[in-house]
């Protein structure tokens, strides 16, 4: 039994080398690394992750890391995943001044103060502290009002923990509200609510471009993987919709909701 607190590895110092940098990615040069994903190992110092020059999009979610010092020196760097690690600072980030996407869900993040290091990066449009399907969190989003202060720290964002900064919400909410919609009864003899209609045509999500690079790759498979969340998600709605139409409904009538 592992001790409390402890993640897997951690007890060995599991270190980034050139050896496993090289197994992972499978190129012989650290500079001509593009995409690096190094999830759930047990990391708990990035060693020469910083010479990855090169790098754009890089996963090290899941890991036991404590401060990310040799990102500093990745200025290519434009999507981060460091979720579920034991980071109680960003400062090494504020010269990532490619930054657009950054998850540091999961960590020890106190307050809105020391996402201050993030404030200079231009580029930066997409921020998640928590993520409650996957249940992490950071103690800063114990605050109910700590998304209107990472917007007021950091104006240029347009998505704070998925959903969308400005206009009419996120596609999510904006759903939720044609569901309540259309489950409301109408009131008096006419007639009902108008049913959800799909977004999309079938078969929108089916056909893909034939990905360019290993970026493109990578970002087509957690679609199609997060697309299939989805799905399963839907079948338990639709189930539990039709459970509580029966219970609830009134004798011969239905509904139907397509997604």
């Amino acid at each position: 039994m592992e001790p409390r607190g402890e993640k897997p590895g951690e007890a060995d110092g599991v270190r980034v080398t050139p050896q496993l940098l090289k197994s992972r990615s499978g190129e012989f040069a650290l500079e001509s690394i593009l995409l690096l994903k190094l999830r759930g190992l047990g990391l708990v110092d990035l060693g020469c992750l910083g010479e990855c020059l090169g790098l754009e999009w890089l996963d090290l979610s899941g890991n036991a890391l404590t401060q990310l010092g040799p990102l500093a020196s990745l200025r290519q760097l434009a999507v981060l995943n460091v979720a579920n690690n034991r980071l109680t600072g960003l400062e090494p980030l504020a010269a990532c001044e490619n930054l657009q996407s950054l998850n540091v869900a999961g960590n020890l993040l106190a307050g809105p103060g020391q996402l201050q290091c993030l404030a200079g990066l231009r580029g930066l449009e997409c921020l998640r502290l928590r993520d409650p399907l996957a249940r992490l969190s950071n103690p800063l989003c114990a605050s109910p009002t700590y998304g209107a202060a990472v917007r007021e720290l950091l104006p240029g964002l347009k998505a704070i923990d998925g959903e969308r900064v400005s206009g009419r919400g996120s596609d999510f909410y904006q759903l939720c509200r044609d569901l309540d919609s259309s489950l409301r009864p109408s009131s008096g003899p006419g007639p009902r609510a108008r049913e959800a209609q799909p977004w999309v045509e079938p078969g929108y999500w089916e056909s893909w471009p034939t990905p360019s690079s290993a970026i493109l790759e990578e970002a087509c498979r957690q679609f199609q993987a997060t697309l299939q969340e989805c799905r399963d998600l839907d079948r338990q709605a639709g189930d539990s919709l039709a459970q509580a139409e029966r219970v609830l409904g009134p004798a011969g009538t239905t509904s139907s909701f397509v997604f």
